[in-house]
């Protein structure tokens, strides 16, 4: 049986900081740069329970990440969210074209 990893690698920790750096992306997305964001592992092809890689990740203003009502928060609802501000992989592919990890 193999040990779950707590910490972080150092890439990844890089990886982290260089995403939330973006600011939220929906708030971008809505014409708001530079909101600042937390991260949010997304939630698509993953288990009950289970999280995604810290590579597969969006920034997220605390507004548009949990607990702010249905249509505004991620956690809240997470299909009425994504029919308003984009899928999850849809914004993840914005994200890493921002960081320069896909081709434009």
């Amino acid at each position: 049986m193999s040990k779950k990893r707590t910490h972080k690698t150092k890439a990844e920790q890089q990886h982290l900081e260089r995403v939330a750096a973006l600011g939220c992306i929906v708030c971008s997305n809505l014409g708001y740069p530079d909101s600042p964001a937390i991260i949010h592992h997304i939630r698509t092809g993953q288990g009950k329970g289970q999280r995604a890689s810290h590579f597969e990740t969006l920034p997220l203003c605390p507004i548009h990440h949990q607990f702010h009502g249905i249509g505004m928060s991620y956690h809240d609802c997470p299909k009425t969210w994504e029919a308003k501000f984009g899928t999850e992989l849809e914004l993840l592919e914005r994200v890493r074209k921002e960081l320069g990890l896909v081709a434009a």
